[in-house]
């Protein structure tokens, strides 16, 4: 149960979140890259999609049905990154989910040592980091905050265990 995050407080739902089954989300993101690239451009799901489908038409395309060796190459990669790759998620679907109530305007990270109050807009944009080298965060964990825009990278909150919507 040391690894369960409860969002409560001002919510329709009270929900429990288990980080050590986001790895296998698509909504995954690779911390090693996020903070360092310059510039992020916000593009929607859609368009996201629409790419990833014109990548993989485009190489049935060239490459036939058939599966070549690169394919396989390519999974390998994948699953060589996952078992090495330190990973976050945004703290925004599961919000959502959440549901917070029309006079909430807060959201807390009650971290081990301290906490971290933000707006809602804010919160959305959260990033919670739940893996680090492949491996989830036990020691400080079960995740660590990180503010969007990465002011907080060489610091985040740690030891995360509530979520307070107020």
């Amino acid at each position: 149960m040391e690894n369960i995050i409860r969002i409560e407080g001002k919510v329709n739902f009270s929900i429990t979140l288990d980080p050590g089954v986001w790895i296998f989300d698509d909504r995954r993101i690779d911390l090693d890259t996020y903070f360092i690239e310059e510039k992020r451009v916000k593009t929607d799901e859609l368009e996201e999609y629409t790419k990833a489908v014109s990548k993989h038409w485009e190489r049935e395309i060239r490459e036939g049905a058939i599966y070549p060796p690169t394919l396989k190459s390519e999974r390998k990669y994948e699953k060589e990154k996952l078992l090495n790759g330190t990973f976050g998620i945004k703290f925004g679907p599961f919000l959502h989910n959440a549901e917070p109530q029309p006079d909430s305007s807060k959201v807390v990270f009650v971290g081990e040592d301290n906490e971290l109050e933000v707006d809602i807009p804010t919160a959305q944009e959260i990033i919670l980091a739940f893996s680090k080298n492949g491996k989830p965060l036990k020691e400080n964990g079960p995740v660590h905050v990180y503010l969007e825009d990465g002011s907080n990278h060489a610091e985040p909150l740690t030891g995360v265990h509530k979520i307070i919507v107020k």
